[in-house]
This record gives structure tokens, C-alpha cells and sequence, in this order.
């Protein structure tokens, strides 16, 4: 029998789906990108194709278009259950149709339909979207091209019309049947710097004497085992601006695409703190599901998800102010609780925390979130101590829209910082969750350290809260700014903040200016940011600013398919149908009527084949279509799967305080945290900042216990002071390069010395300096 050609399934059906190209233009901090799906149908028989694919949740999707055997054909947007009828109609009539939706259940999932492609018939289907970029913490601005979506954990029950509760075939990366080819274009008045490719790319070949715009493209070969990261540095990039941007001329005045649009972009130098606040109620959730097993990433295998979260809440526990209060969860299908409520921050507490960190495993099903989350948001608020909610997941949940609304309800009495761990996390639930809290959001991939980042989001959640946001408009007479982005209330240290505003009434001529202000309070002080722009607006064919500001206002309103309020369902739909800008409630439909072949027999379909990551393959099922729920987990027999609000399993009673032990034991450190000198060293830190003088500090040090001893400059002093000058010295030689992951608590060690060894601290830090050969500045010491 003969074998198929082409490019096969490996139930070898052949793949309509050849290749992906996509062409980006990064233009400041905005990326614009036209991405085309290349089909051609090689079978015998019309074929019905379904791509499911990841989207950021950021991306403002304004376009979809056909080009079929030359023939182009421009999509619609339409109501989704309009656009899904009009799609079924077409297809029923024979005629060939096209669509394109947002999942029901999450904003960063995309659905493609082809419907009745005809043998020999090659169909390219281009949608274009745009983009604000974030920016680092290095001053990078980061753009991602999701290539991977992992398998979302799917609840029982769930609606069967999520694109995610599809069987689509996936497949080892080196099996994948279609390519993906990236060209980008990059451009800054400020000059470029440099630019970094977690991929290969081809050389980068700037323009110009003053490195203002670059080309360069992804290298052939691309495996669809990673997401495609690109790091731009500009000269500069903490530039406050405004542009406005000329409406649709076509359009209705008085309506968002009829009216200029300004896009305000501010940096405010917010003061820091000193010291930081010691306040607050301060809850880590952990993702212990099965796929927290796996890897950070293909290219990092030395550490897998769960270890890194591990460190990281290590160094969280230590470096939190004496007198806050804190929990842990860990959750999966079910979830468990270190406390059955947030207790105070002692070190018996914090041991005890720590002792459970020890027996964490990746060990607890699927991805069901949302259970402790209200279990979290049930509990009395804790008088004096604001919540500050810390979320760790990789982010494969089905039900996003529903974990977004809870934390919506809740956004007053706290704030939650996300944290989206490995390749493929969700973007629609790490930052909605923040965005919809006033907190922050972080993704960590490749070689990334989760450490660095998680102690970023524990320092600005430390950091007094700026109060009495305001933003001030300075126009001409007859000319009004209608805001559209929400209501700001929490700005961050080191945050970009970007605004849109309708601007309504009468344009002035092209030399008049504008004005507006960001004036904010914080610690009883005022601050106050002014930007003097031109109130002439430019041209821009893909009405960019627009495109963005409907998205805010989307994202503001939008809160899924299913959870939006009625009154807001009709706001959403008007702005994404005037707009252009897709949404959970719109799809756009095209329809090619001129191809009026009668379909002989129901419709062949394809599902085109997602690629799957190692850690993904070890928990999927032979012989067909992967879903979380049913392989990742397998509890042991001994150990039923938990469902009670508070465990505290057997394992975590064997290693409960014991008040006669000073520090959590060598034996301990060593058998969680490994060989990592830094990470032994922290972990020996106590709560309140000291550090005792025993074999695990001489072991870290590289001395004898009797030789740091021996040197002790004051021999009736307390040993705990020279151990924790000793300590201190050693992070400033030996861990600069990562002195944002320990720098809380190295504060908290120098305030514990100051406040119980100041008397003799000069003579300590001049011996530790001697005794350790150091050539650190004492000032080191000063707070």
C-alpha cells in the first residue's frame, strides 16, 4: 500500500498547516506584527482545518484577512455567536469561510478555522496585532512571540466549547509538520543599544552612523521549544512623551476612532523608602501541580520548576520584617496551607515554614487555583497588616476568567504579585490577576532567575503606598481629554505608566501646545510630573494608539465570555466592533463567496498537531490527545488527595520545632538547598537577621569552626554579632553579582547589628575585614 506524501500526523493524516511567517516592526516601546498562517490542502477531499495557538494577552488583534489562490478576502468582526453562525451557514452552503476567536475560557488562547479548503486549494491567512512592550528591570523592553502552549489543567464540568477542551493532536518537537520564520525591524530615536535572541538570529545589521533603527531575523531551524524572547536596550528609555494620533477620518466625530487619541507615557522618580515599611500580611501561593516537575526550561536542565520556586520562598521567608504576618499554600487539585492562618513572622514560625519547604514536591495534581484563593480572601483582614498576595504557577489553568473576577473582588483589601514560571505560562492570568489587583507581573524563562525577580516584587511591596494619583490636562480653549485607560492607584519605583485619552472638540492649529501632569503623594510629600507636547496630530494608517487604547478599555471591561455584567458586555462590544479590536465577545468571519462549489459529503477535518516539551511528554498518555487532568497526577495509594482547607500531612508533624535548636540543622540545609553556598548561607539566617556562629557558617566561609572562633576581637561578646558581621562581608565578596536577591535581608542583618553590637561594630567589621582578607568599603555597614 502506498504511503502518504507530504507532511503527515502521526496517525499520518497529511497537515494543511506548511508554515508561519511572521514580520515585526518595534517602533519606542510599541511592536506591530503581521503574523501568516500558509495552508494548501494536498488530500482529495475539502478539508475543515483547526490551529489552536497562544496569543499574549497584551496583543490588540485588528485585522484578519484571506488570500486564497490569489484572491484576498477581508474578514468582519462581529459578535461572536453572530460570526459563529455566519461561519457554520457558509460552510453548509459550500462556500469557503474563515475564522478567527479568543477562547471563551482565556484571552491568551487563539482559535483559527478553516472551513472547506479545496484539494489544491493554498489559503494564507494573515492577522496583524499590536503591542505595548514592557519594560525590565534592567531597563530592557521585553517582546515575546508565544510559540508554546502548554496543556491547560481542564475542571470537570468545564464547557465543552473552549478551544482548550479540543482533542488536538500534539507531537515531539521533532515531528512538528510546519515552520515558523520571524523578520523584525527595530527603531528608537534614542538609539539603539544593543539586542539580545534567546533564539538564533542572523547578524544585526544596524542603520546608520547613530544605531537608530535595526534588521534582523530568526535563524532557519526553529523548534517550537520555546517561546521567541527578544531584549531591546535603547539609549534611553525613561523619557516621558506623549503622541497623538489622528482619528479615522471616515469615522463619526465624538466617537474613539473619529476623535485624535493621545498615548501619555510617564516615569515618575519615586524616592525609596528608608527604611521600608515592617507591616503587613504577606501570603505565598504555590503551584505544586505535576507539571511544576519539569524543567525551567529545554536549555536549563539543571533545575526544575519546583526546586527554583523552592529557593525562591526560601530567600522570601528570610528576607520578611520582624512583625508582619505571612502563610504558604501549596495547591494542585487540591491545596494545603503551612498555617491555618497567617501567623506572626517569628523565628519558631519561620522554621517551622521552612521545615515544611523542605518535603514540597511537585506532587498535587492539576492546576486548581481558584479554591485557595477564596479560601485566602475568606479569612479576617489583620488590622494594621494589608494583604500582599504572592502567586507562583506555570500557569495552566482553563479557568482564567474566573480566577481574574475572583481576584477582581477582592482587589481592595489587597494586592497580588504574579509570577509566571517557564515556557508557555499563561499571559492572560498572570498579568490579569495583577492588573486587576494593582500589583505587578513578572514571567521567568530560559536562564532566568525566579530568585531576583520575586525579591524585586517583596521590595516594592515593602515600599510605602503613593497615594492621590491624579493626572492633569492643560489644552486648548474648546479641546477636552476623556480618559480610557482606568483609574491609576498604585504606582511602583522604577514603573512606567501609560495613559490613553480621547481627545474631543475643537482641534487648535498645528503650533499650539499641550500640557499634562502626573502629580502623586507619598509619605505626606508631594510629587509632581509635567510633559509639554504638540497638539497636532500625525497620521498613522493602522491607527496604532487607537488600537492600544481600545484594548485598555477592553481589558478594563472585558472580564471573559461567560463573567462580563450585561452592562458591560454592551460597552465591550461597541468599542471592539468600532474599533476593530477583537474580544471574548467578537470573532472575525471572512467568507469567500464566489467559490460556490457544493460539498460532496460532510467535511474532512484536520487538527493541526501543537508541539509538546519534554516536561509535558513525560506526564502524556499513548496513543492520543493530551489533557492535564487525566495524566499528570497519580496519588499515591497511601496518600489520598487532600480537599480540607488546613492539612498538616505527617511528614511536615516530623519535622515540627523543636525550641531547643537554635538554627535549622546542617543536615537540613543541605539536604534542600544542595551545594549553592549563597543559598546555605541564607538558610542559616534567622528571622530577625543574625546569624549564629556554628559549623554551617565556618563550612560556607571555608574556615574552622575554632579559627572564626580564635579571631573574635572581644571575647566576652556575644558570638552572634561577629557571625553575622562575618556573614554580611561575605555576601558583598562573594555574591555582588546577585546582591538583588539578597539585599532585604543583608538590610535586616546590618539594622540587627546596629541595634544589638553597635557599641562594638567598628572594632567587629575592622577585625571581619582582616580576618576575611576583604577589601569591602565599610560603609557597607551604615544604614
Amino acid at each position: 500500500m502506498a504511503r502518504p506524501c507530504g507532511l503527515l500526523t502521526r496517525l499520518e493524516e497529511p497537515v494543511p498547516l506548511k508554515s508561519i511567517s511572521v514580520t515585526l516592526s518595534i517602533c519606542e516601546f510599541v511592536a506591530g506584527v503581521s503574523a501568516t498562517l500558509n495552508y494548501e490542502n494536498v488530500e482529495k477531499t475539502p478539508l475543515e482545518a483547526f490551529f489552536v495557538f497562544p496569543m499574549d494577552e497584551d496583543s490588540a488583534v485588528y485585522s484578519f484577512e484571506a488570500m486564497v489562490d490569489g484572491k484576498k478576502i477581508i474578514a468582519e468582526l462581529q459578535d461572536k455567536m453572530k460570526a459563529h453562525g455566519n461561519y457554520e451557514n457558509a460552510i453548509s452552503q459550500g462556500h469557503q469561510a474563515f475564522l478567527l476567536e479568543e477562547d471563551k475560557c482565556s484571552r491568551d488562547v487563539f482559535c483559527c478555522n478553516v472551513g472547506n479548503l479545496h484539494p489544491g486549494s493554498k489559503a494564507a491567512l494573515t492577522l496583524k496585532y499590536v503591542q505595548e512592550l514592557p519594560l525590565e528591570a534592567d531597563g530592557a523592553l521585553r517582546y515575546v512571540l508565544p510559540a508554546i502552549l502548554n496543556p491547560r489543567y481542564q475542571l470537570s464540568g468545564w464547557p465543552e466549547d473552549s478551544c482548550l477542551k479540543m482533542k488536538t493532536l500534539v507531537v515531539p518537537l521533532e515531528d512538528l509538520p510546519y515552520t515558523l520564520s520571524m523578520v523584525a525591524t527595530i527603531s528608537s530615536q534614542h538609539g539603539i543599544q544593543r539586542i539580545q535572541c534567546n533564539c538564533p538570529l542572523s547578524p544585526i545589521e544596524y542603520l546608520g552612523d547613530d544605531k537608530t533603527s535595526a534588521q534582523t531575523s530568526l535563524a532557519d531551524g526553529h523548534k517550537f521549544d520555546r517561546d521567541v524572547e527578544l531584549l531591546i536596550y535603547y539609549n534611553e528609555v525613561h523619557t516621558p512623551s506623549v503622541a497623538v494620533e489622528m482619528g479615522k477620518t471616515t469615522m463619526e466625530p465624538d466617537c474613539l476612532m473619529g476623535d485624535p487619541c493621545a498615548m501619555v507615557s510617564f516615569y515618575p522618580n519615586i524616592p525609596e523608602a528608608k527604611p521600608p515599611i515592617t507591616y503587613g500580611e504577606f501570603v505565598f501561593l504555590m503551584d505544586r501541580s505535576g507539571s511544576m516537575g519539569g524543567p525551567m526550561s529545554k536549555q536549563d536542565k539543571s533545575q526544575l520548576r519546583i526546586e527554583a520556586a523552592k529557593e525562591t520562598l526560601m530567600l522570601l521567608l528570610k528576607s520578611l520584617p520582624i512583625g508582619c504576618y505571612f502563610n504558604v499554600y501549596g495547591f494542585g487539585s487540591c491545596y494545603e496551607a503551612c498555617f491555618k492562618r497567617s501567623v506572626k513572622y517569628s523565628q519558631r514560625t519561620m522554621e517551622e515554614a521552612l521545615r515544611k519547604l523542605k518535603v514540597m514536591k511537585a506532587d498535587l495534581g492539576g492546576t486548581e487555583i481558584l479554591t485557595p484563593l477564596k479560601n485566602i480572601y475568606s479569612g479576617p483582614s489583620i488590622p494594621g497588616h494589608p494583604l500582599q498576595l504572592f502567586v507562583f504557577t506555570d500557569g495552566e489553568v482553563t479557568d482564567t476568567f474566573s480566577v481574574i473576577k475572583e481576584v477582581k473582588s477582592n482587589n481592595l483589601r489587597h494586592r497580588c504579585f504574579s509570577f509566571g514560571i517557564g515556557e508557555g505560562a499563561s499571559t492572560s492570568l498572570i498579568k490579569g490577576i495583577a492588573r486587576v489587583s494593582g500589583g505587578a507581573s513578572e514571567f521567568i524563562t530560559g536562564k532566568e532567575r525566579m530568585q531576583s525577580k520575586a525579591l524585586r516584587a517583596l521590595k516594592r511591596s515593602l515600599q510605602p503606598v503613593v497615594e492621590d494619583v491624579s493626572l492633569s490636562w492643560d489644552l486648548s480653549p474648546g479641546l477636552s481629554a476623556k480618559m480610557l485607560s482606568p483609574e491609576q492607584t498604585v504606582i511602583f519605583r522604577g514603573q512606567r505608566l501609560i495613559i490613553y485619552a480621547q481627545l474631543t472638540g475643537k482641534m487648535p492649529p498645528a503650533e499650539a501646545t499641550g500640557e499634562v501632569g502626573l502629580k502623586y503623594t507619598l509619605q505626606g510629600k508631594s510629587f509632581e510630573s509635567k510633559v509639554t507636547f504638540s497638539l497636532q496630530p500625525k497620521s498613522d494608517a493602522n491607527l496604532t494608539i487607537h488600537r492600544l487604547a481600545a484594548k485598555s478599555f477592553l481589558q478594563t471591561k472585558d472580564m471573559g465570555f461567560r463573567e462580563t455584567p450585561a452592562n458591560d458586555k454592551k460597552d465591550v462590544l461597541k468599542v471592539s466592533i468600532e474599533c476593530g479590536v477583537i474580544s471574548s465577545h467578537t470573532a472575525f468571519i471572512a467568507i469567500n463567496k464566489d467559490l460556490n462549489k457544493p460539498v460532496q459529503g460532510p467535511l474532512v477535518r484536520r487538527d493541526i498537531p501543537r508541539p509538546i516539551l519534554l516536561c509535558a511528554s513525560a506526564m502524556m498518555p499513548r496513543g492520543g490527545a493530551y489533557t492535564k487532568a487525566s495524566s499528570s497526577y497519580r496519588p499515591p495509594a497511601s496518600r489520598p488527595v487532600r480537599s480540607s482547607s488546613y492539612d498538616s500531612c505527617a511528614s511536615y508533624e516530623r519535622n515540627r520545632y523543636d525550641p531547643h535548636r537554635s538554627t535549622i540543622s546542617k543536615s537540613l540545609y543541605s539536604l534542600v538547598f544542595g551545594d549553592n553556598h549563597l543559598v546555605q548561607l541564607i538558610s542559616l539566617q534567622k528571622a530577625d537577621g543574625s546569624w549564629d556562629l556554628n559549623e554551617g557558617l565556618a563550612m560556607v566561609l571555608g574556615m574552622s569552626l575554632e579559627d572564626i572562633l580564635a579571631a573574635l576581637p572581644i571575647q566576652d561578646e556575644d558570638s552572634s554579632g561577629w557571625a553575622t558581621v562575618l556573614a554580611v562581608l561575605w555576601l558583598h565578596t562573594n555574591a555582588k553579582d546577585m546582591k538583588s536577591e539578597w539585599e532585604l535581608l543583608e538590610r535586616k542583618a546590618v539594622a540587627w547589628i546596629h541595634i544589638h553590637a553597635g557599641s562594638v561594630m567598628n572594632v567587629l567589621m575592622r577585625a571581619a575585614i582582616a580576618f576575611l582578607k576583604s577589601s569591602v568599603d565599610p560603609a557597607v555597614f551604615v544604614l
